[in-house]
């Protein structure tokens, strides 16, 4: 995972930029209204679910969204990249990750790379997303560098959506069950593989409702935590309905700061081996994390 600062205001706002995403989520989001009402691709556009616009079913855009989390479960596995990118008065950061996602057991494994903070230079910090908790390593802070922290997601104020500077792949997913006035974009490409691209809004409350027990608690703690259940999204997938790419877009107040967050998740690689073991009780820390 990388860390990019695309402009810079000052060495103590992008340090703060960050630390207010990775750190915790202060209060809540901020979404834009509801889009456009859902619309068909036009006649003979590639859409997902190896169907032509006009086929029926296929050519639902609201359906092949909705559709995307059990594809997902049916597909088993996939490698992951995820980005984060913060906004704060002049300074953007991005905060890129890299691994593997397990969306029938709901497990993941990501590898960030947090910023220089003053002059302890960028530690690297491995993330375990399980049903209900999210594992660090090398979370700092006081933390062995080779000690795990266990976070209970169902007490964030986020649900881990934004707090880990990755947003859990299944939990990206999930939040696809609830999306509405979807209209279609567009044909693109992600790398090599030809996409459909649609466009629309989620409700997290109804996402919460709606997903399976195992991200439940996290998302229905998100729907309480934020200022609106309302978040825009763009999502691409292939002829198959799998998801390659998903974008949200958050926004919330840190303070007297507005910080705009842009969360994406690139999936690939579908059926390569993902393996997710938890750590034992003995390599997780039990001590006081200083912050």
């Amino acid at each position: 995972m990388v860390v990019r600062k695309l402009r810079r205001a000052g060495g103590a706002d992008a340090v703060t930029a960050t630390a207010a995403v990775v750190a915790a989520v202060a209060t809540g989001l901020t979404g834009c209204s509801p889009g456009a009402a859902d619309a068909a691709p036009p006649v003979g556009a590639v859409v997902a679910n190896g169907g032509k616009a006009g086929d029926g079913a296929a050519g639902g855009s609201l359906d092949a969204v909705r559709a995307v989390p059990g594809l997902l479960v049916r597909a088993g596995t996939s490698k992951a990249r995820t980005a984060l990118e913060m906004a704060t008065g002049g300074t953007r950061l991005t905060i890129e990750g890299e691994g593997g996602y397990d969306f029938r057991a709901g497990r993941g494994r990501v590898r960030v790379l947090l910023p220089e903070d003053g002059d302890r230079p960028r530690r690297r910090i491995t993330e375990l997303f399980t049903p209900g908790a999210l594992y660090m390593k090398n979370r700092g802070a006081g933390v062995p560098a080779d000690k795990w922290v266990r976070i209970d997601t169902t007490t964030l104020a986020d649900g881990n959506l934004v707090t880990g500077g990755a947003t859990d792949p299944g939990a990206a997913a999930e939040l696809l069950r609830a999306a509405r006035r979807v209209t279609y974009v567009g044909e693109a490409r992600i790398g090599r593989v030809p996409v459909a691209h649609y466009r629309g809004t989620t409700d997290i409350a109804a996402a919460a409702r709606l997903a399976p027990p195992r991200v439940r608690g996290a998302l229905a703690a998100a729907a309480k935590g934020f200022a609106t259940d309302t978040v825009p999204f763009d999502a691409y997938l292939d002829e198959e309905g799998r998801l390659r790419k998903v974008r949200h877009r958050f926004s919330f107040t840190n303070g007297e700061r507005e910080v705009d967050v842009e969360s994406t998740t690139e999936l690939y690689g579908f059926g390569a081996p993902v393996d997710v073991p938890l750590p034992p009780q003995r390599d997780i820390y039990a001590g006081k994390i200083a912050g």
